[in-house]
């Protein structure tokens, strides 16, 4: 039962200073410092970290100065609390985060003053760069299970559809392509194989290839023709 959670964090908020009370206009726990006007902290307890705890925490951010969401850590450590994208929209959304173990032990584990995440430069280059690359807008949105129309998926099937007329040299494929050394050598997909020393041919998965993605290489086609 959440109630069990109660003592610990009552006890938690109090040795910080608060005046806990429970169940005090729906909210589970609420604590108030000495002193006019008081701060105000609200907890919301869960038996486990979940959506609708966070939900709860956003409903009583309007009445509080401070709010916290605790629950009991998951018995396999697989919980919510050990999951970064939560923790991370807690340091978002302000919120601290309390876990209570068996023993009734309660650790912090985001605090509601917490820095907000920082931004990842790298993954932010890789979505830019990848965004400018592609040729249009060749992959729906919420697709799973399809294989996904990358810039280099193109660039590679513009490699195969110039490979069709008979095997190439990697420099005779760089006005469609810069990169078509390095696709041609990697041979990502198979498609591709080595001829001879600097000449590659068409596989039958290349063939493959550009027969079930013909309309990326019609795009390709098109975009060579207005240059």
């Amino acid at each position: 039962m959440e109630t069990t959670l109660y003592l610990p964090i009552k006890g938690f908020l109090e040795a910080a200073g608060y005046s806990v009370k429970g169940e005090i206009a729906g909210c589970d726990l609420v604590g108030l410092t000495p002193g006019e006007p008081p701060v105000v902290v609200i907890c919301e307890l869960k038996l486990s970290f979940n959506l609708e705890l966070i939900l709860q925490a956003v409903d009583r951010a309007a009445a509080s100065d401070e709010v916290w969401i605790a629950a009991r850590v998951s018995a396999k450590g697989k919980g919510r609390e050990s999951d970064r994208r939560y923790r991370d929209l807690c340091r978002r959304l302000g919120f601290g985060m309390l876990s209570v173990s068996d023993n009734g032990t309660v650790d912090v584990v985001v605090s509601p003053v917490a820095p907000m995440p920082r931004k990842n430069a790298r993954k932010r280059s890789r979505l830019v760069n990848e965004h400018k690359k592609r040729k249009g807008d060749p992959a729906v949105g919420g697709s799973t299970r399809a294989p996904i129309m990358t810039a280099y998926r193109q660039q590679a099937l513009a490699c195969a559809a110039a490979l069709q007329d008979g095997p190439l040299r990697p420099r005779d494929l760089k006005t469609i392509t810069p990169t078509a050394a390095a696709i041609l050598r990697g041979n990502v997909y198979g498609w591709f194989e080595r001829i001879d020393h600097g000449i590659y041919g068409l596989t039958a998965l290349g063939a493959e290839a550009l027969v079930r993605w013909p309309a990326a290489t019609d795009a390709e086609d098109a975009a060579a023709a207005a240059i």
